[in-house]
């Protein structure tokens, strides 16, 4: 798919906003007519743009109360120690995201859990475990003050007028 034009970056926004639109809604929303519409979805999801479609769900109203965000350190970042790594943080359903960063810590992961004893057995029975985890340093969240699924898109500059030929008065 080439660069997203503005009617693109327009229907990114109108799904994050609310994906439960149905074609007419997206087409009016954006100034499209039906079809193109559909195309530019279709388009965007075969090109991996848009990955899927899910629901938003309050982790607390579903009993996931505490969330912790935990720096990681391995003992080695060989090729193999890190790849183990990573796919068992992605088979571990505590952990919701997982950052390789810079700095202290080699990764953040943030995990949900019900409560601190819930936590505490998720240390001692999984994040200990890990391969190849050295040190795990926990913050406990007390507020989300953000907590944003939607992405920062800006549309498209419109493109800058011709200049105008002839004298001016």
């Amino acid at each position: 798919m080439e660069t997203l034009d503005r009617h693109d970056v327009l229907l990114l926004a109108e799904l994050q906003r609310d994906a439960r639109q149905t074609v007419q809604q997206l087409a009016e929303a954006v100034g499209l007519s039906s079809t193109p519409c559909w195309k530019r979805v279709k388009e965007m999801e075969a090109a991996g743009i848009i990955r899927g479609y899910t629901a938003l769900v309050d982790r607390e109203r579903v009993g996931l109360a505490l969330c912790v965000l935990a720096e990681v350190n391995l003992t080695r970042h060989n090729e193999d120690d890190v790849r183990r790594f990573e796919q068992a943080v992605a088979a571990t359903p505590q952990i919701v995201s997982c950052y390789a960063t810079t700095g202290q810590a080699d990764y953040v992961i943030k995990v949900l859990v019900p409560d601190i004893k819930s936590y505490e057995s998720f240390l001692h029975e999984v994040a200990f475990r890990l391969p190849g985890v050295t040190h795990v340093r926990s913050s406990v969240v007390l507020k989300e003050v953000k907590a944003d699924t939607r992405l920062p898109l800006l549309p498209p500059a419109p493109p800058a007028a011709a200049p105008r030929r002839g004298r001016s008065r």
